[in-house]
């Protein structure tokens, strides 16, 4: 069923199928930060981040979010509908942390009074730059309408999984979403949703997802494994 890679990524790879409309996904042990600049083998975790994403996926296909997921099909595999990514880091904030509180000059961990979206535009060679809407639309990426669609499902997703972490005792902070257009010209969520995207605190204020790698803060697989188990709590 597996055929020829067509996209080796830092997270990924990406096979096609004998249906031209259906790729396979698979999850690599490896760790990146700084756009690839600084990459490591980890083992484990491809397992864990396929296992995770599978699972927010299917819940979130299940509460009528369109998604590419359709089934997970190993431990570090999974079968998703082909997408033409939109070249777009779609980012919510809940919380200041990270590069938002470098930019701003605020502390990590303040609560943000409404949510924030922040675009990206998905270009390595150009370091993902910060973008806003009209910038958006005179580089083509996408109409007005599809912009405010962009936000709308993503503040529609931000508030399911706030309540389902929020359930196992962890606080979303802030997460990178990616969407994609299927074969009808769509827009469907696509990528991955997994600590290697999102940022989650325990109710210690523990960092359990990449910036445990980031920061040099303990193992990473034991970071990820127990949002793994956490989440289990939920099926």
């Amino acid at each position: 069923m597996k055929n020829q890679l067509i996209y080796s990524g830092k997270a990924k790879d990406i096979y096609a199928t004998d249906d031209e409309n259906v790729i396979i996904s698979v999850y690599k042990d490896q760790a990146t930060m700084l756009n690839g600049a600084r990459k490591e083998t980890i083992d484990g975790k491809g397992m864990l981040n396929n296992q995770i994403s599978s699972f927010i996926f299917e819940k979130l296909n299940v509460e009528g979010i369109k998604t590419h997921f359709i089934k997970q099909i190993s431990d570090n595999e999974q079968l998703n509908k082909k997408v033409d990514i939109i070249p777009l880091e779609v980012v919510l904030r809940n919380v200041a942390a990270g590069s938002f509180s470098k930019r701003f000059g605020v502390g990590e961990g303040l609560a943000l009074e409404n949510p924030i979206v922040e675009f990206y535009y998905k270009k390595d060679e150009l370091n993902d730059p910060f973008i806003n809407d009209e910038h958006v639309q005179f580089l083509n990426i996408a109409s007005e309408e599809e912009i405010a669609y962009l936000k709308e499902e993503t503040r529609r997703i931000n508030k399911l999984l706030k309540e389902w972490f929020a359930k196992i005792g962890l606080q979303l902070i802030d997460f990178k979403l990616e969407f994609g257009r299927d074969a009808q010209g769509n827009i469907i969520l696509a990528d991955e949703f997994s600590p290697d995207n999102c940022r989650l605190w325990d109710v210690d204020g523990n960092h359990m997802d990449k910036d445990v790698f980031r920061r040099d803060l303990g193992s990473l697989t034991a970071a990820y494994q127990v949002v793994l188990d956490k989440l289990k709590e939920l099926a």
